[in-house]
């Protein structure tokens, strides 16, 4: 299938084979080069820190449960499905496997694994650690020779069957599903809640996340969300939550905008921003959105 995400988009109604797009790789380390620090005020530094972790953790934990309730984990499924798949069957996804030609390799899986970017690699490995008789296993040397390259070297032609086979192993599935929890929407998840958003902030940062990636980099979710600090403060720090949100939307976009793969911006503009103008907080359903024109119901 073609990712909506290129604008390659099938004439079909809402339910279409998935395919969920590839978060790019953007993992810069931060720079302090030039910088010298006494060991005493290092010390400090990383005791006030972690001592700042453990406040914002205990805020956290005093949040409602939000996008990680069960319902609201489903609708956010449903939500990023819409935009990746244009579908609301994000299920459907577990089997897919494609070169969709954007430099990252093999997309695959249910939140767009990917063999140029690392995570499929280190899904694999966890898999098989678990499961050395699985299918896949044959092919981690090549998964390895080729992570962080468009290359197919060792995988063709067989990868792609390989793993819609193994996409039917019910284990292999809940092994996507725990991959896609402790890279993408837990830390997401977990960073709106320590920013005091509620489910509707908690669902934006997980679907940035989820496009942009982990990373610290201008792309990246940790960059974007560092660009948003610099404009407005989040309800942890005293601000507006409506008012940071729409800063953040305001990067995120404009960061889109800057790659021809995401030029298209409205799962933004059509879906989340709208649900933020309607003071829609918590993300409660009923929910109509559109994404590349297409009206998606959530009743």
């Amino acid at each position: 299938m073609k990712r909506a995400g290129f604008l390659l988009l099938a004439v079909v109604p809402v339910l279409v084979t998935t395919a969920v797009y590839c978060a790019l790789p953007e993992h810069p380390a931060r720079a302090d080069a030039g910088t010298s620090v006494p060991a005493s005020r290092q010390a400090t530094g990383r005791s006030g820190a972690t001592a700042e972790r453990g406040t914002d953790d205990r805020r956290a934990a005093a949040v409602p449960a939000g996008l990680a309730a069960p319902g609201k984990k489903e609708l956010a499924q449903q939500l990023v499905a819409s935009a990746e798949n244009s579908t609301l069957d994000w299920r459907e996804a577990y089997a897919y496997v494609e070169d969709i030609g954007d430099g990252q390799g093999y997309t695959a899986g249910v939140i767009g694994f990917c063999t140029g970017t690392h995570d499929l690699l280190t899904l694999v490995e966890s898999y098989t650690r678990k499961h050395p008789d699985n299918g896949l296993a044959r092919y981690l040397p090549a998964l390895r020779r080729v992570d962080g390259s468009d290359s197919h070297e060792g995988l063709d032609p067989g990868f792609p069957a390989a793993w819609r086979h193994e996409a039917t192993v019910p284990a292999f599935r809940a092994a996507q599903d725990a991959e896609r929890d402790r890279v993408y929407f837990d830390p997401a998840v977990r960073q709106a809640r320590r920013d005091g958003l509620g489910t509707l902030g908690q669902f934006i940062y997980y679907d940035a996340m989820v496009m942009h990636g982990p990373g610290t980099g201008d792309y990246g979710f940790y960059g974007l969300r560092d660009r948003a600090l610099r404009d407005a403060d989040p309800p942890s720090q005293g601000g507006d939550e409506k008012a940071y949100l729409d800063t953040f939307l305001d990067v995120r976009r404009a960061a889109m905008r800057s790659r021809d793969a995401h030029r298209d911006t409205t799962r933004i503009d059509t879906a989340q921003r709208v649900f933020l103008r309607e003071g829609n907080l918590g993300l409660d359903t009923p929910l109509v959105w559109k994404v590349y024109g297409e009206t998606y119901r959530v009743p």
